[in-house]
């Protein structure tokens, strides 16, 4: 009997041991994290506080516990290398972290190799492509949609050209990429990118040369994406390059909202580097929840560091490695390690390799992860077929006086730009019409209000020579003043206007062509463009064939044809008005032809008209009443039709027309 007792009580001991095997109590999870930053002290807070809410409520994994261990990578590739292998041989069954992209890319190698998730807020680079990296999770929206969210607002603006600032590594440069293909998409587009060094070995003369460079750039617009670190140090310099006047345009990615959420207040120094910027941050939803969180932070921190969105994310992302792990173990899984076998045969030196375990269940536990469905603090939380986060969405802050964030509006990838909260919008249509998209009001920088053009005339660009025609005559159309090169003109000034219009600067210099002493064959000057010697020609250029064939031509701006310009002169009108054409030589012509054709008449009619015949006096009387009457009727007639066609002309076609005038034009008409 007491036989029997022992064997019980031995096989309970052991089946007791084997089912710890299989379900630790304690379920290891590793985080990697710089902890000297900003993203990295409030990450550290909220996965501890996670870590305690989860492991005190008993019904979470029932009775297990918990465990993250913290690593502190302090920025350094190498060392985050060496926490995550220490992680593996430890039975780490997840990885939150790491924090950058860089190291991003390095350890999920590592992750799909071990098949251990590797989950990380931070690291949001839209490479980061789930077909190459199937164990990386980003719980955060990647950077595609903040890239998105920007190109918006520079579209909504109406901005053309932006100019990008960043880190040179993987999350800036492929947070940059993605920022272009999105301003293609609106016909707009980068064009300046200024790369910085990466952040913990920039300097401030590296910031300033390349800030030099950019102040003599065309556009004003600038996108500063990187870390606190570079984005304070280039906002500090352009301060003092008086780069943060009116005129120009400053957009910081999420790392300046979040660095004012947990650093405020800021000095009065850093306050006024960032006067009138704009800044976007992860839009997260108010609830009851999180304003208990809220409430809470003051006391988890000790009040040494301010809550910003990536705490929420990191709490929600212990919180879905604890609800994955739950139904694991519902499932019926076990924890369970196996040898990787291609680490065979790599034995020698002091690494413990063979330490390093593949974790059997880690497909499964992906997938668990993956089918997360749940509203954290950071709002509703579930991945779409892409493993994007549903509906990304950003506040948009424009920082005012003292470093104060005033938020102007949202964006969501539903329903665009808006100053209506994103989740009241999703219970509509999505409406992303141009008409539908609303921002508030902006102070930019300088403390202006009015929105700034976005771009100047580049003091480094190549200027246009515009050829002009250095006339001597005809100079109302072009002429250049004596001993300078100053150009005016009537075609100058179409120019100018033209220019003027366009929605992008065009730096030009007039090129005067001629001696000055006789007009140039233009001609020639056309050839000159064709040569290279002028980019463009401004003047009285007639379009002709042959010229036509070797450049193109505006649209004519000034009426051709024959024409003739004289001088005019205001005459009183009266009834006399009618005999002014009548000059003293018209009036002497007139009475010389009397006579030639009195006397022709006479010699016609002498001889069978008898009134033409007796004294001399008679027949010479005779001639001249009767040439007088036919010259009466016949300047009657005239004169009446003079007079009616005057009228008619004062009626309807010319109602200040004066007599003379008239005459004239009737004469012309008849000629």
């Amino acid at each position: 009997m007491n036989l029997w007792w022992l064997v019980s009580i031995f096989s309970f001991c052991i089946g007791t041991a084997i089912q710890g095997a299989l379900k630790p109590e304690v379920l290891n999870v590793g985080a990697i994290f710089s902890f000297g930053t900003v993203n990295g002290q409030v990450s550290r807070i909220a996965m501890k506080a996670a870590q305690d809410d989860i492991n005190s409520d008993p019904r979470v994994l029932g009775g297990r516990k918990l465990s993250i261990t913290m690593h502190d990578a302090k920025f350094n590739g190498f060392l985050s290398i060496m926490g995550a292998l220490q992680f593996m041989e430890t039975d780490t069954l997840a990885i939150v972290g790491p924090q950058s992209a860089v190291m991003a890319h390095v350890l999920s190698h590592l992750a799909n190799e071990l098949q251990v998730p590797l989950l990380s807020f931070t690291a949001l680079d839209p490479t980061l492509s789930p077909l190459q990296y199937p164990f990386f999770v980003q719980t955060a929206p990647n950077d595609l949609y903040l890239m998105s969210a920007i190109a918006e607002m520079v579209s909504y603006f109406g901005w053309g050209e932006v100019i990008a600032i960043f880190n040179d590594d993987d999350q800036g440069r492929n947070g940059v990429t993605a920022l272009g293909d999105k301003l293609a998409e609106i016909r707009c587009k980068i064009s300046y990118k200024s790369a910085l060094p990466p952040d913990q070995s920039v300097t401030e003369t590296d910031v300033r040369n390349e800030l030099v460079k950019v102040r003599m750039m065309e556009a004003r617009v600038i996108v500063v994406h990187g870390y606190s670190r570079t984005g304070l140090m280039v906002f500090d310099v352009a301060q003092r390059l008086g780069m943060m006047d009116s005129g120009y345009v400053w957009i910081a990615t999420t790392w300046l909202s979040t660095f004012i959420d947990s650093k405020s207040p800021l000095s009065l120094k850093t306050a006024k580097s960032i006067l009138g910027a704009l800044t976007l941050r992860q839009h997260t939803p108010d609830s009851k929840r999180r304003r208990d969180f809220v409430s809470r932070w003051n006391t988890l921190s000790n009040g040494s560091i301010g809550l910003n969105p990536y705490g929420l994310y990191a709490y929600d992302t212990v919180w879905m490695i604890a609800r994955a792990l739950k139904l694991f173990l519902d499932q019926g899984n076990t924890i369970s390690f196996s040898n990787d076998t291609k680490l065979n045969g790599l034995g020698g030196g002091t690494l413990n390799l063979g330490a390093l375990s593949i974790f059997d269940g880690g497909k499964k536990f992906l997938a668990n992860i993956l089918q997360t469905n749940m509203t954290g603090l950071s709002g509703p939380i579930h991945f779409n077929q892409d493993r994007s986060l549903l509906h990304p969405s950003y506040d948009i802050i424009n920082v005012i006086e003292h470093g104060y964030p005033h938020q102007i509006g949202y964006w969501s990838n539903y329903s665009g730009l808006s100053v209506v909260p994103p989740e009241k919008l999703y219970r509509k249509p999505a409406n992303r019409s141009s008409s539908n998209q609303h921002l508030y009001s902006v102070v930019w920088p300088g403390g202006v209000t009015s929105k700034p053009r976005g771009w100047v005339f580049p003091n480094n660009g190549r200027q246009l020579r515009i050829g002009v025609p250095n006339r001597v005559s005809y100079r109302d159309f072009v002429f250049k003043v004596n001993g300078t090169d100053i150009v005016h003109g009537y075609c100058i000034d179409v120019f100018l206007a033209a220019v003027r219009l366009l929605p992008y600067a065009v730096p030009y210099k007039f090129i005067p062509y001629g001696d000055g002493h006789k007009n140039p064959t233009y001609s020639e000057l056309i050839n000159q463009i064709t040569t290279g010697v002028f980019d463009a020609a401004v003047g009285d250029i007639a379009i002709v064939t042959n010229r036509t064939k070797a450049v193109d031509f505006t649209q004519p701006y000034i009426e051709s044809g024959l024409v003739v310009v004289a001088p005019v002169r205001k005459l009183n009108s009266s009834a006399w008005a009618f005999l002014r054409p009548f000059t003293p030589l018209m009036w002497a012509v007139t009475g010389v032809f009397f006579l030639v054709v009195g006397t022709v008449v006479w010699i016609l009619e002498h001889r069978l008209n008898d009134e033409f015949r007796g004294p001399p006096r008679k027949q010479i009387v005779t001639v001249l009443w009767r040439k007088y009457s036919e010259h009466t009727w016949s300047c009657c007639a005239y004169h009446l039709a003079l007079c009616c066609s005057y009228n008619y002309l004062k009626l309807y076609c010319k109602p200040d027309i004066n007599p003379h005038s008239a005459t004239a034009f009737l004469t012309h008409q008849r000629n």
